[in-house]
């Protein structure tokens, strides 16, 4: 067990019926982001268990499919938020609350990070829930292939040494996420230099990555969150089974 993270599955559970009994209204509208290689399946799914904990439609899923760049996965966020979510502002998006499985964390980041150069929209992000995303990069990235989303997962891609590089622009809350055993990504690369995820363990006979999306302790803690209600995690988060000492740095787990 996780001594920050101190919640069972039945627990979980539990909590989540105790969520549905009682739905309670957004604090501001909710984007869910899917992950690489995904053509519409984490995005949906989880809207669908968000939708029974809050009395408000303000929910919307985006997923990403099979190709594309990150510059690519930018501009569709921030077109379909404005879309779902629309605003006057030209300089950002309607603010919200964001949860991004595995990729979909990153392209949450990106979308979010200063420019580059030319000014561009940028998404307004007021806390951003990411489950198993590669903010270190991904284990498997490292495979051939001509993809260039998974040339940028690589954990020396310039791609997140840049996106790393902006901790001190940091506007928004992080709260990062991931199951023990995830080969995909890695535990230890599931939160950005410096900090460590609040992890659990993976049940039996499910693959500790895909379906990340559905534990039951990660939902109930992230809906908590959005209800405004006390998590079950406490910080700071323990650190991960193989690693001796708590990271610190300007990314802040709160």
């Amino acid at each position: 067990m996780n001594p920050s993270f101190d919640l069972t599955i039945a627990e979980a559970k539990t909590a989540v019926r105790q969520l549905k009994r009682k739905p309670r209204s957004l604090q501001r509208p909710l984007v869910i982001l899917g992950g690489w290689m995904d053509p519409c399946f984490s995005a949906p799914a989880i809207r669908r268990r968000m939708q029974k904990f809050f009395d408000d439609q303000r929910i919307a899923g985006i997923s990403f499919g099979f190709g594309g760049t990150f510059d690519g996965c930018r501009q569709r966020t921030i077109e379909m938020v404005d879309q779902a979510f629309p605003t006057d502002d030209p300089f950002w998006t309607t603010e919200v609350d964001v949860i991004g499985f595995s990729m979909g964390g990153l392209v949450a980041r990106y979308a979010a990070a200063p420019p580059n150069g030319t000014p561009i929209r940028r998404l307004r992000i007021a806390r951003l829930f990411t489950i198993s995303t590669p903010h270190r990069g991904a284990r498997l990235a490292q495979l051939p292939t001509f993809n260039r989303l998974q040339v940028d997962m690589r954990t020396d891609s310039p791609f997140l040494a840049s996106l790393n590089q902006s901790a001190d622009e940091l506007s928004y809350e992080l709260v990062t996420y991931v199951r023990l055993g995830d080969m995909m990504v890695g535990a230890e690369n599931a939160a950005p230099p410096g900090n460590t995820p609040w992890w659990v363990h993976t049940p039996p006979l499910q693959t500790p990555h895909l379906l990340a999306h559905q534990d039951p302790r990660i939902i109930a803690d992230i809906a908590r969150r959005l209800r405004g209600e006390a998590p079950f995690t406490t910080s700071p988060p323990a650190p991960l089974p193989t690693t001796n000492r708590r990271r610190t740095g300007p990314f802040s787990q709160r």
